[in-house]
């Protein structure tokens, strides 16, 4: 099993076990409504953040000629804000990834979270595992998220963002690309990776992992990872943070002994409500401690 499959697999298998389809979850529970009504056995865990006092929804920010679009949310009528990028699943931008930003909107951020796999394809549309890693993931260019991304802050700081105060935050193939990004820019100056990869193949679209740039990274990031997670061995943490030590960055990474992927998708069966909790706390006092906020 590649190393995308296998993070896919990790993510959807309690799920798929407990008899929901891959192509009626792909479907439904990634729509923009999507939890509730196909896994009522976690509907009661799902967080639903509203809007009161925030300026939130989807805008449009044009790179190299495609539009992508990114779902906004911030403080209403506020400037010179903190900004966070919040980077998605495999399973691009649904209710769970606007709800996060609307989470750190209503701490004073103006949190954007942009569509990542626009050129590629719509996630909610593949009928497959197999079908969403090899039409989309596999041809997304770490190269090209990067480039979106870039855009993606020059908006920011053109649009009531401090761009001396940047931060990043991913869950699964967001939290390698937190890791990555953060090396990538110079500006970011602090970053939270939930179970992201950690180590894999190489290719011309995806030519580091975080490993490879752990003994470079300046930014501080802090990594949370489960130890049931079987996508992301502990082995491969452990060298992580053994990289990690030889470098500038102070970053750090918190394993939750109960938790395996996705602990902190309160709309799946995954979700370990403490540790989830426990990890929101942990990032805000993260971006709080290395003046992000």
């Amino acid at each position: 099993m590649n190393d995308l499959m296998r993070d896919a697999e990790s993510l959807l298998g309690k799920a798929l076990s407990d008899g929901v389809d891959r192509r009626d979850f792909l479907k439904t529970a990634l729509g923009t409504g999507f939890a509730a009504a196909t896994l009522p056995v976690v509907a009661q865990n799902v967080i639903k953040t509203d809007t009161a006092g925030l300026t939130a929804g989807t805008i449009t920010i044009q790179v190299n000629g495609q539009n992508v679009p990114v779902y906004r949310a911030q403080p209403e009528g506020k400037t010179d804000l903190p900004v966070i990028l919040v980077i998605s699943e495999i399973f691009g931008v649904h209710e769970h990834i606007a709800d996060v930003a609307r989470r750190f909107a209503k701490q004073g951020y103006l949190a954007l979270a942009p569509d990542l796999f626009i050129r590629q394809g719509d996630p909610t549309k593949v009928a497959s595992i197999a079908d969403l890693q090899r039409d989309i993931i596999s041809k997304t260019p770490d190269a090209q998220v990067f480039a979106d991304l870039d855009a993606v802050v020059a908006w920011a700081k053109a649009n009531g963002g401090n761009g001396d105060k940047l931060a990043i935050t991913g869950f699964c193939w967001g939290g390698r690309i937190t890791w990555l990004y953060a090396a990538h820019n110079p500006a970011i100056k602090a970053g939270v990776a939930w179970y992201g990869r950690l180590k894999g193949d190489v290719n011309a679209n995806f030519p580091r992992h975080p490993i490879d740039v752990a003994g470079i990274l300046k930014a501080p990031i802090l990594g949370l990872y489960g130890a049931k997670d079987t996508g992301i061995p502990l082995d491969s943490v452990a060298a992580m943070e053994a990289a990690l030590a030889l470098g500038p960055s102070k970053s750090q990474i918190v394993i939750y002994p109960n938790s395996g992927h996705a602990f902190h998708a309160d709309y799946r069966p995954s979700y370990v409500e403490a540790d989830a909790r426990d990890g929101w706390k942990r990032t805000l006092a993260w971006l709080m401690q290395h003046n992000v906020i």
